[in-house]
């Protein structure tokens, strides 16, 4: 049986456990959620499974094959069967990610993120929240520096002459759903505002939105309208995949610095776009 419980660890970012039978063996992990539905999860190891884990899910498997540094998966139901478990290495550290066919294909889009620099800037310093997990590293983009420390609100900000003018708050599209429909986007909307110039990036397409599997997508879309109007200033930019999502921010953060200090002459710079690589 795939099973699936809640991590009983409150500290622990991953709300979920999964477990896999495999070769004589288990594989227990912490997940980000319970299914790769529009995106890859980030997993990572857990010590064990727990003794009384209060369990979100059970299927029978039809076939769980280890072949060198990924795990095939397929589930014994009609949908959301074939799933994928891979153990890579990022920055010397392992990292491991579920997916699916659907996420892998959308993590490659066919698009080209432009090298144009933000705004003319020559390098452009973004603060990076430090709670923050997994952030954006701005690496493909150049010429910017990043620096971790609290912010008062978002996950990546900018400053000018010692006061904060932007911030950008990332979200999952989970995130997005959840914040909606507890009320809680209005809090954070009204917090952005007061930062001078606010943003919200999403990792996913409007589309998802209203295919949302648990809650209704004509409500989730009622209720994004709603904030929206009543928070015109801050934008909400729905981007196809993380890359696309973290190009947003940059250009975002790059423009807003360059009109809160007055230098609004964008450089013609003239440089090649070069493909993104997703890694």
């Amino acid at each position: 049986m795939f099973t699936i419980a809640r991590n009983p660890d409150p500290n622990s970012g991953l709300p979920y456990l999964i477990r896999v039978p495999v070769q004589g063996t288990e594989v227990v992990l912490k997940a980000k959620d319970t299914w790769p539905r529009t995106a890859a999860v980030y997993c990572h190891r857990a010590d064990g499974w727990p003794a009384e884990a209060e369990i979100v899910e059970e299927v029978a498997i039809r076939s769980c094959v280890r072949r060198g540094r990924a795990i095939d998966l397929v589930l014994a139901r009609g949908r959301e069967n074939r799933s994928q478990i891979v153990f890579t290495r990022k920055a010397g550290r392992e990292a491991i990610f579920w997916q699916t066919a659907r996420t892998a294909k959308r993590a490659r889009p066919a698009v080209r993120v432009p090298a144009r620099r933000a705004s003319g800037y020559r390098t452009l310093r973004i603060l990076i929240d430090t709670r923050e997990q997994y952030p954006y590293r701005f690496a493909k983009q150049g010429r910017v520096e990043v620096q971790r420390r609290p912010l008062p609100v978002g996950d990546y900000a900018v400053e000018h002459e010692g006061s904060i003018v932007a911030a950008v708050e990332r979200k999952s599209l989970a995130d997005l759903a959840r914040t909606l429909t507890d009320g809680s986007i209005a809090f954070l909307m009204a917090d952005l505002a007061a930062s001078g110039r606010g943003a919200i990036v999403i990792e996913d397409r409007y589309s998802a939105l209203l295919k949302h599997e648990h809650v209704s997508g004509g409500w989730l879309a009622e209720l994004l309208a709603r904030v929206q109007v009543r928070y015109p200033e801050i934008p909400i930019a729905f981007c196809e995949t993380r890359p696309l999502a973290e190009e947003w921010a940059y250009r975002f953060l790059g423009a807003a610095l360059a009109e809160a200090s007055g230098e609004t002459e964008y450089a013609d710079v003239a440089e090649e776009p070069v493909p993104y690589a997703w890694e």
